[in-house]
């Protein structure tokens, strides 16, 4: 497969993602839950096993949220009428989702019950030595504000344009990063100077508008401000 076709499968899955996203309840309240979850996993000393655990129910819970709407709309695109065994498909895969959501409730239960009955403002002190921690959740939530903000406004896919650009949004991200992170104006500078190239070169490429490269850059921007404030930086 050559690296145009592999481009091009990522882009089906994701826009896959984005039309549950945009179209399914469920997915858009998993979707925020998952964030909220990541979020004060922060503030939190839950071990790597647990932050394992943790994404695989995440994961589960999407993934089985992905097959009750592919099923769905391949039962509503081959069936007009009403079917018994078209209502077991669609109850069964429901089911499914019920089940990993579950799971995903019982495996929270466990990692952060404890957490919650003692929490304190340790949690900020844990973030504030965490850096690297802190840079991928940063990361991790500015693709999924891209990722929403698509859904919402209805156009395109990370790879394939629309609004806003997920390239500039992370680029303009980790120059923020490296400006809280970083005593060195000259690194600070050049970090600025790269995500300006990154979002010049989806416009030369035609792949975004100025207008979509501009709302990418400020949202990556006030996110990762946002989050740097939030935890005391």
């Amino acid at each position: 497969m050559d690296l145009k076709g592999l481009l091009d499968s990522f882009n089906y899955a994701i826009s896959g993602f984005i039309y549950a996203v945009r179209t399914q309840r469920n997915m858009k309240i998993h979707m925020v839950a998952a964030i909220l979850v990541i979020i004060f996993s922060l503030f939190t000393n839950i071990t790597k096993v647990e932050l394992l655990l943790l994404c695989i129910a995440i994961t589960m819970v999407m993934s089985a949220e992905l097959l009750n709407t592919a099923i769905e709309s391949a039962i509503d695109a081959t069936t007009n009428h009403y079917h018994p065994l078209a209502e077991i498909a669609k109850n069964a895969s429901a089911a499914a989702v019920l089940l990993t959501a579950v799971n995903a409730v019982i495996v929270g239960y466990f990692i952060f019950w404890e957490q919650i009955t003692t929490f304190t403002f340790r949690g900020v002190q844990l973030i504030k030595h965490s850096s690297p921690y802190l840079v991928i959740v940063v990361l991790i939530i500015v693709s999924l504000s891209v990722i929403l903000t698509k859904a919402v406004v209805g156009e395109g896919t990370p790879l394939k344009g629309g609004m806003p650009s997920g390239h500039a949004a992370v680029a303009f991200s980790l120059a923020t990063v490296i400006s809280y992170l970083s005593d060195s104006t000259i690194a600070i500078t050049l970090s600025f100077l790269m995500a300006i190239i990154v979002a010049q070169s989806r416009v030369d490429s035609k792949v975004h508008s100025l207008k979509e490269v501009f709302v990418g850059g400020l949202l990556g921007f006030l996110v990762t401000i946002l989050l740097f404030r939030f935890f005391g930086y």
